[in-house]
C-alpha cells in the first residue's frame, strides 16, 4: 500500500526531531551557503546516514543488503574526512581548555567539603576516628580520581568515545577480529555481548539518574549556610532560595559552556583557592598532627576498629569523589590533556588541603563536623565564604549538567534513543553541546527533588550508590578493553583490575545500605531508563531488518535498453517504466545504493522522472565544511541519474528554497568537467596520429555528444519540472508475532510516531514537494 500526497499534512522522518530524515532514505538539510549564526541545531544526530551508521547495524542485518549487482560509480561515498577527527590543543590553548574544564567539570568534587564529614559521623567523632575517616577521603581522592581515572581510564579514551555505551561499541567491535580462544567465546557468546549492551547503559543511566540528585545536593548544601549565619531562618525560605538559584542555573545553560566558563571558572578557581588557604590557617592553628592520615594504614585501623559501622561511613565518605563519573563523560567536551593538566597541578592539591584542614579543625571542636566548612572558616569570614560557596554549589552542577548533554549526545549517535535537538554552542571545541530538552526536563526533576529531600542529609542517602555502581562498570569494561582493545597481556591487567575492583566493590557494598534510605529512587530511575534505551534500540534493530531487503545498486532495480527505454528488472516483473519530463530530487538517508523512496515511487507509479538526482546530506562534527570539500557528484548506473553528497557542519545554512537551481548547477558543472576530460592514452598520442576518422577520435567526439546530451536533458528538465521527492514509512507488526515482542514494537512504534519531525518544516516549495507513503512489515 502507497500513498502520494502533498506537502500540507504532517512529515515525520526516521530519526525525530530534526530537519527531515525519512524512513524511506530521504532526508534533508543544510544547503551550501553558510550561516551567520555562531550555534545551530546538531546535524549529526539529525541525519545519521547508512554509511555511519553500518558501524552500529550488527553484521546479521547489514550482510544482508545486496551488493552483488553493478555498483554505482559512488567515489564520494568513502571520504576519510567524513569521520569525526579528534583535536589537539597545545600551548596557550591547552591551558585555556584546562581553565575552562577548572569550572565546568571539578565543581561537583569542589564542592564535597560542604558536607563530607557531616555525611559520614552521626555524632561527635574521637580524634582517631577523624583521622581515620581523613586518610580513607585522602586515599580515595588519590585511587579513585587521580590514578583511576586521570592517569588511567582517560589515557587510553578517545574524546570522541566518552561513555561506557561507546566502550561497549568499541569492545563489540573489536572481539569479531580476535584470534585468541577467549576472545572468540566473547564474540561467539550472544549473551557476552548482551551483557556488554547492559552494561553500558545502565552506566550511562546511572549517570544521567544522579544527574537529577547533584545540582539539589550541591546548592541545597551551600545554602544551608545561611542557617549557620541566621539560625531563625525557615527551611521553606531555604528550599525556595535554592529552587531560584536552579532556575537561573538551567536558564543559562544555552549560552554554552565556553560562555559560561567565563564566569564558572574564576568561581571556582576562587573556592578551591579558598579551602585551600583556610586548610592551611586551620592546620596551622589547630592540630598539624592531621598529616599522620597520609598513612594508609590508618583507613584500615578505622575499618578494623569500627567493624560494620566503619563500613557503613564508607557512604560519607565516597561523597568526596562524586562527579568523578561526569569526568569520564565531560571528556568530549575538553581534552584528556586539558583534565590531567587541571586536575594534578590545582583541583587536587587544593581539595587535599581542604579535608586536612577541617579534620585539624574538627580535631579541636568535634561538634564543628555537622555543618564542616562553614563552622571552620576563620572569624570575619563568614558571609563572604557563605556567598563564594552558594556560587560554586551553583557552578558544581555545572559538571553533570555538561554530562547528561555529552550522554544523551552518544546514545542517540547509536541508536539508543530518539533523535531529539542538539545544538553546538562553540566553532572551536567541536564536542561542546546544548541539548533543550533535556536541560528543562533536568530543570524540573531537580526542584521537585530539592523541594521533597528538603535537606543534604535525606539526600545524601539517595545519592552515591548510582556513583559506584558506574565507577565499577568503568573499572570492569575498561579492563576488558585493556586486554580485547588496546591488546596488554591479561597478566599485566590483572592485579590493577582487582585492586581497584575490591576498593570499588567495598564502596558499593556500603553504599547499597543506603537503598531502603532513598537510593532506590535512582536505581528505579536509572532502571526506567535503560528499558528505554534497550527498547529504541532493539526497535531499531528490527527496523534495519525490515529495510535490508531494500537496499540494492539501481542496476539491481532498474534496467536500460540500447535505445534507451527503461523497465523494471525481471526480479520485478519486467514492466516498463515511463519517463516523465521534469527533474525529480529524491531525498536520500542512507547515501548509498537506492533510496528507498525512489523503488517505491517507481514500483507504485511505474514512472520516472526524465533526470533523477539522489540528495544525500552528510553531518559532520565541525562548524563549517569549505566549498571545495562540500559537494560530491556521481553517476549511477542508470541513465541521466546522478547521486549528489553535500558534507556540511553544524553553523552551515539549512536548506533554502532555491535547492534545485543549486543542485542542478553542481550537477552540470560535474558534467562539463567529464567533458574537459581526456583519457592519457588520448592525450599521450601524436597530433598527426590522429585523424578525424581515427576510432579515439571518433570515440572523443562520441563521449562529448553523450555528456552534452546529459546537460541538455538536465536543464530541459530543470525548466519543464521539479519535483523534490520525500518519503514517509509507516511500519506494521508482523500477524504472528509473539505477545512481548509484539508489546515491545508496539511501544516503539508509539514513541517513533510522536518524536518524527513534521514535513511542513521543510524550507521548500510546498507546491513541489511529494510525500511518497509506504508500509513495511517489522
Amino acid at each position: 500500500m502507497a500513498t502520494i500526497r502533498i506537502a500540507d499534512p504532517a512529515y515525520a522522518g526516521d530519526e525525530p526531531g530534526q530537519p527531515p530524515s525519512c524512513d524511506d532514505g530521504s532526508a534533508t538539510g543544510p544547503a551550501f551557503s553558510k550561516s551567520q549564526s555562531t550555534a545551530r541545531s546538531h546535524p549529526e544526530e539529525i541525519h545519521e546516514s547508512i554509511y555511519n551508521i553500518r558501524s552500529r547495524i550488527p553484521e546479521r542485518i547489514s550482510s544482508r543488503i545486496s551488493t552483488a549487482e553493478q555498483p554505482d560509480d559512488d567515489p564520494g561515498l568513502r571520504n576519510p574526512g567524513d569521520f569525526k577527527q579528534r583535536q589537539v590543543f597545545k600551548g596557550k590553548m591547552l591551558l585555556w581548555l584546562a581553565y575552562q574544564s577548572v569550572g565546568v567539570i571539578y565543581g561537583d568534587i569542589g564542592t564535597s567539603p560542604l558536607y563530607v564529614f557531616s555525611s559520614t559521623f552521626s555524632s561527635p567523632p574521637s580524634r582517631q576516628d577523624l583521622i581515620g575517616a581523613l586518610s580513607i577521603i585522602i586515599w580515595s581522592l588519590f585511587m579513585m580520581v587521580t590514578v583511576k581515572y586521570v592517569l588511567m581510564n582517560i589515557t587510553h579514551r578517545d574524546p570522541r568515545e566518552a561513555s561506557l555505551v561507546q566502550m561497549k561499541r568499541y569492545l563489540s567491535g573489536d572481539l569479531e577480529s580476535a584470534g585468541q580462544k577467549v576472545r572468540q567465546r566473547l564474540e561467539s557468546s550472544r549473551f557476552a555481548r548482551g551483557l556488554l549492551k547492559v552494561i553500558g547503559v545502565l552506566a550511562v543511566t546511572m549517570v544521567l539518574a544522579d544527574g537529577l540528585l547533584t545540582p539539589a545536593q550541591s546548592v541545597l548544601g551551600a545554602v544551608q549556610g545561611i542557617e549557620v549565619v541566621q539560625p531563625s531562618i525557615s527551611k521553606g525560605t531555604v528550599i525556595g532560595v535554592t529552587d531560584a538559584i536552579l532556575i537561573v542555573l538551567f536558564f543559562i545553560q544555552p549560552l554554552g559552556i565556553t560562555k559560561l566558563s567565563f564566569a564558572f571558572s574564576p568561581i571556582v578557581v576562587i573556592w578551591l583557592g579558598f579551602n585551600a588557604v583556610i586548610g592551611i590557617y586551620n592546620l596551622v592553628k589547630y592540630d598539624a598532627g592531621v598529616f599522620q592520615a597520609l598513612n594508609p594504614g590508618l583507613a584500615f585501623e578505622f575499618l578494623i576498629r569500627n567493624k560494620t559501622e566503619g563500613w557503613r561511613m564508607l557512604g560519607g565518605t565516597l561523597l568526596a569523589f562524586t562527579g568523578v563519573e561526569a569526568l569520564f563523560a565531560d571528556l568530549g567536551a575538553f581534552s584528556r590533556r586539558a583534565i590531567q593538566v587541571s586536575w594534578l597541578c590545582y583541583t587536587f592539591p587544593c581539595l587535599l588541603l581542604a579535608y586536612i584542614g577541617q579534620a585539624a579543625y574538627i580535631s579541636v571542636h568535634p561538634g564543628a563536623y555537622s555543618n564542616p566548612f562553614f563552622n571552620s572558616v576563620p572569624p570575619g569570614t563568614i558571609y563572604p565564604a557563605l556567598i563564594i560557596a552558594i556560587l560554586a554549589a551553583i557552578v558544581a552542577s555545572q559538571a553533570i549538567i555538561t554530562a547528561t548533554f555529552q550522554l544523551l549526545a552518544q546514545v542517540m549517535k547509536l541508536s539508543y534513543f530518539p533523535q531529539i535537538k542538539v545544538i553546538h554552542t562553540s566553532q572551536i571545541f567541536h564536542g561542546q553541546l546544548f541539548i533543550p530538552i533535556a536541560n528543562w526536563l533536568l530543570m524540573v526533576g531537580t526542584i521537585l527533588i530539592a523541594s521533597i529531600y528538603n535537606n543534604t542529609t535525606s539526600l545524601g542517602n539517595a545519592y552515591g550508590v548510582c556513583v559506584m555502581f558506574v565507577t565499577f562498570f568503568d573499572t570492569c569494561m575498561v579492563s576488558l578493553a585493556a586486554m580485547f582493545v588496546w591488546r596488554i597481556s591479561p597478566y599485566l591487567v590483572f592485579l590493577p583490575w582487582l585492586t581497584v575492583a575490591c576498593l570499588d566493590a567495598t564502596y558499593l557494598s556500603s553504599a547499597l545500605t543506603k537503598v531502603p534510605q532513598g537510593a532506590w529512587f535512582t536505581l528505579t530511575l536509572a532502571a526506567i531508563l535503560a528499558m528505554l534505551f534497550l527498547l529504541w534500540r532493539y526497535g531499531k534493530e528490527q527496523q534495519w531488518f525490515a529495510e535490508a531487503e531494500d537496499r540494492f545498486p539501481t542496476s539491481h532495480f532498474i534496467v536500460s535498453s540500447p535505445d534507451g527505454q527503461m523497465a523494471l528488472s525481471k526480479r520485478y516483473g519486467d514492466l516498463p517504466v515511463s519517463v516523465n519530463r521534469g527533474l525529480g530530487i529524491f531525498f536520500d538517508k542512507a547515501g548509498e545504493t537506492t533510496p528507498i523512496v525512489f523503488s517505491q515511487f517507481a514500483l507504485k507509479l511505474n514512472s520516472l522522472p526524465e533526470v533523477i538526482v539522489f540528495f544525500h546530506l552528510r553531518p559532520l562534527e565541525q562548524p563549517s565544511v569549505a566549498a571545495e570539500n562540500r559537494i560530491t557528484v556521481s553517476h549511477l548506473a542508470i541513465p541521466n541519474c546522478y547521486r549528489l553528497v553535500v558534507r556540511y557542519g553544524y553553523n552551515d545554512e539549512i536548506i533554502t528554497p532555491d535547492l534545485a537551481s543549486v543542485i542542478v548547477d553542481q550537477v552540470r558543472k560535474y558534467l562539463m568537467s567529464r567533458s574537459a576530460s581526456v583519457p592519457l592514452s588520448e592525450e599521450g598520442e601524436e597530433k598527426d596520429s590522429v585523424t578525424p576518422d581515427s576510432p579515439t577520435a571518433e570515440g572523443s567526439r562520441d563521449a562529448r555528444a553523450s555528456v552534452g546530451s546529459e546537460i541538455a536533458n538536465l536543464e530541459a528538465a530543470y525548466s519543464h519540472k521539479v519535483l523534490y521527492i520525500v518519503g514517509k514509512e509507516q511500519m506494521k507488526i508482523k500477524p504472528d508475532t509473539a505477545l512481548v515482542r509484539k508489546s515491545l514494537l508496539h511501544v516503539f512504534l508509539w514513541i517513533r510516531d510522536n518524536t518524527r519531525n513534521k514535513m511542513a518544516n521543510l524550507r521548500l516549495p510546498t507546491d513541489k514537494l511529494i510525500e511518497v507513503g509506504f508500509l513495511k512489515e517489522i
